[in-house]
């Protein structure tokens, strides 16, 4: 993929692994957008990678076709839409997966699910005209796993890999390139306090996150996966399911003793 004089969208990227992609598509010759809810610090971002600010709720619709009009009018069309945006909001203080409120779980879908369904709607039928586009859904290592202490966004991460599977499976053959990003734990503000799916993994700073979507990308890789391990991981659980549980559960018990005020934390966007 070259990137140069391309035009590149990141949604939620005024932070974390949104930010440090729109320095790295920079960095390569792209024209950035930076599109986040927060617009004063994607102004911020915007101004040191020559880009321009989006304000965007890319939970609703109109304003992702907002934000891709004003792009294409600006730049021209759209070369690679990476929806990152996203939101964990947890089960809530009492620790049952079906606890948290109807509006955390309509939040969840709409912002990791329902974002990129919204983009891909505007957008494929103008990518299969020009001859092709790209497409990187950010998902989470939770997507393959699973994520303690909060059932909707294991739920929708879940739904966005499916969704990115079937843009790929739907959309290969008409030029349309897709890669779904599924990292375990990166120092972001969704992750302070965090650890890995183990315990024990390593987080990941939000660069070097950045540097193996973009190196994912360069390969045409479809699951790209920052953390390696999770590879491992996923194997484990598919060869002996059962087993995969219990260890969960484990782990659930270990992080409840250790912090029992863990799911009364709400979590901003990426």
């Amino acid at each position: 993929m070259r990137y140069k004089d391309s035009v590149v969208v990141v949604t939620g990227g005024a932070h974390g692994i949104g930010r440090a992609l729109c320095e790295n598509f920079f960095a390569a010759g792209a024209h950035v957008v930076v599109v986040d809810i927060d617009l004063p610090a994607a102004e911020k971002v915007a101004a040191a990678v020559d880009g321009f600010a989006v304000q965007a709720d890319v939970g609703v619709e109109a304003d992702i076709q907002a934000l891709i009009a004003k792009t294409e009018a600006v730049l021209g069309p759209i070369d690679v839409f990476v929806s990152n945006a996203g939101v964990a909001l947890t089960d809530g203080p009492d620790w049952l997966a079906a606890s948290a409120p109807d509006e955390h779980w309509m939040t969840s879908w709409q912002v990791n699910v329902m974002a990129h369904v919204y983009a891909a709607r505007a957008l494929v039928p103008q990518m299969i005209r020009r001859g092709g586009g790209y497409f990187v859904n950010v998902a989470s290592g939770a997507s393959l796993l699973c994520q303690v202490g909060d059932a909707a966004y294991s739920t929708t991460k879940s739904a966005a890999l499916g969704f990115a599977e079937s843009l790929a499976i739907t959309h290969g053959d008409d030029g349309i390139q897709v890669s779904v990003v599924c990292p375990l734990y990166v120092a972001t503000r969704m992750t302070e306090g965090g650890r890995g799916v183990s315990g024990s993994d390593r987080v990941m700073s939000a660069d070097e996150a950045a540097d193996a979507v973009l190196a994912g990308m360069e390969e045409g890789t479809f699951l790209i996966l920052p953390h390696q391990e999770v590879a491992t991981y996923a194997q484990r659980k598919g060869a002996d399911y059962d087993r995969w549980l219990i260890g969960m559960r484990r782990m659930r018990q270990s992080m409840l003793k250790q912090n029992p005020q863990f799911a009364y934390e709400i979590i901003p966007n990426v």
